[in-house]
Parts: structure tokens; sequence; C-alpha cells
């Protein structure tokens, strides 16, 4: 795996990718919710990982790469499937079914704090005191942002309860795949060739639990529906995964899980736009906090941070 310079900041060429996926990932959290309702998360899923592994093919020919892969890589993209593109986004998907998408939003942006240890512990990357200060600044910002959300879940009882453990459970498996993808193994693999096998695995792996839990097949014919999937699939999935899993491999899964951080604003504000958001004082100044926090962490002199 390859890493920055212990230079300092973050390089220029990996800010640019990590914005527009702050951008489509952050747009991700509302499209969710027209996937909710008629069929079950585990057959969405499912739907999505296969439609952008399909893309995925077609992204490995352009970039002329072989899908081909030995044996011994199976159970190595498994399982990043299993955690990646199976688990992640079903607990995320259920979690939305019982609290908000934004607080949803903001509990997987905590993958900078798992992200930044596994990968210390596991890959050797060191964070320095500006990594953890401006991670710091970064979730107290996200605290005032969702103020007003974490308050009306603490009196929605066990179901909210339920939700934000969904979302940590979604938040923790996401990390794992992240730890996975960094590691030297992967690292020898094309990243379409790396993405169309885990990819495949966590559809193959979320049909089968669909239809155990769900039973057979079901399908949204709805227009909403339909946009939904290929938005998630092609923008939300093949367009920022091969971006995002440069940028882990650039600089390291700490400062790569950066690229949520702002994402939970950039999801307010499309929701501001489609859903009619108000912004009270303390979102503004959770916005803003979690902003400045984001400089100080990339700012950091670890490469790996």
């Amino acid at each position: 795996m390859t890493t920055t310079a212990a230079s300092g900041t973050l390089p220029l060429r990996a800010l640019g990718p990590l914005a527009l996926t702050m951008l489509i990932w952050g747009s991700t959290w509302t499209v969710i919710r027209y996937q909710l309702g008629v069929v079950d998360p585990a057959w969405s899923t499912a739907y999505r990982f296969a439609i952008a592994a399909l893309a995925m093919v077609l992204l490995a020919r352009w970039q002329g790469a072989s899908l081909r892969i030995r044996r011994s890589d199976l159970p190595l993209l498994a399982a990043i499937g299993l955690a990646q593109f199976s688990l992640n986004y079903l607990f995320i998907y259920h979690a939305e079914a019982h609290v908000t998408s934004g607080l949803v939003a903001m509990i997987v942006t905590l993958l900078i704090i798992p992200n930044a240890l596994l990968g210390w512990l596991f890959l050797g990357q060191r964070f320095s005191r500006n990594f953890a200060l401006g991670s710091l600044i970064s979730l107290a910002g996200m605290l005032l942002l969702f103020r007003q959300e974490i308050v009306a879940a603490s009196s929605g009882g066990g179901r909210a309860a339920l939700g934000i453990a969904l979302a940590l459970c979604g938040m923790l498996a996401a990390s794992a795949g992240n730890l996975l993808q960094s590691g030297r193994r992967a690292a020898r693999l094309h990243w379409s060739t790396l993405l169309f096998w885990s990819m495949t695995a966590g559809a193959i792996i979320n049909a089968l639990l669909a239809l155990v839990l769900a039973g057979p097949p079901a399908f949204d014919p709805r227009p909403a529906y339909i946009l939904s999937l290929l938005y998630l699939a092609l923008f939300g999935s093949t367009i920022t995964f091969p971006i995002y899993l440069s940028a882990m491999r650039q600089i390291g899964p700490g400062r790569a899980a950066y690229a949520g951080v702002m994402t939970p604003v950039v999801a307010m504000i499309f929701s501001t736009v489609l859903e009619g958001y108000r912004w009270s004082g303390s979102a503004i100044a959770g916005s803003l906090l979690a902003l400045a926090g984001l400089v100080v962490a990339l700012k950091a002199r670890s490469p790996a941070s």
C-alpha cells in the first residue's frame, strides 16, 4: 500500500476526489429513504451491488484491468463483501427505518475513530495529536449539528435505541471493510478487480440473507424506487468506492474516513432543498465546528492519520 510522504498536509490530488465523494454520499442518505417500505433492505442492497458489480466490469475493461484472481484471494474478497457491502448497508438501511437519516449519517461519521485505531493496530499507521484534536472538534460539531435529532431520539424509546444500535453496527462493519481494503494483500489487486469481486460477494450474501429472512425476491416498480436504486448503485457505489479506495491506499483509512465528516453536513443541505429542513443556530455552529476540525485533522503530520 502506498502512503503520502510525511511532509504534512493532505495531497492536493486527493482533495477533489474526496470532495466529490462527500457530495455524492451526502445525497445518498436522502435517496435511501426511497428504497424503504415495499422491498426488504436485503433485496434492495442485493440489487444495488449486483448492478454496481456489472458496472465495475465496464470500468475494468476501460482500465484494461483483468478480473482474474487467485483462489487464495477469495476469502479476503468475501470478507470485504460481507463487511463493506452486506452488513454495513443492511444495518444502515434498517437503522433509517427507526431514526432520521441525518442521525444515522452522524453516527456513521464516527467511522474516523475505529478506522484510525484499527489502522494503528493492524497496519502500523500512527496518528498525531492534530488528528486526535481535529477528530474531537469535528465530533463535537456533529453533536451540535444533530442536537435536535439526538434529543428527539432520546425520547423515542426502544425504537430510537434500536435505530442507533443498528447504525453503530453498520459503522463498525464499514470500518472492518475499510481495514481489509487497506491491507497489503488487497493492494496487490487493481481497484476494479477488488471492487468487482467484493461487490459480487456482497450481492450474493445479501440475496441469501434475503431469501432466508424475507422470502422470495420482491421488487417495487414505482419510478422513485427504480431511479433511487440506479442512483445508489451507479453514483453511490460504482463512482464513489473506486475514489474512496484509491484515497485509502494513498493516505490511509483514518484520513480517508474524513470524507464522511462533511457528508452529514452535505446531507442536511440536500434535506434543506428537498425536505424543507430549517437550520438552527446550533446546526450552523456545528457545521462550522465540524469543518474546523476537518482542517485541523487533515494538517496532521502522520501520513497514515
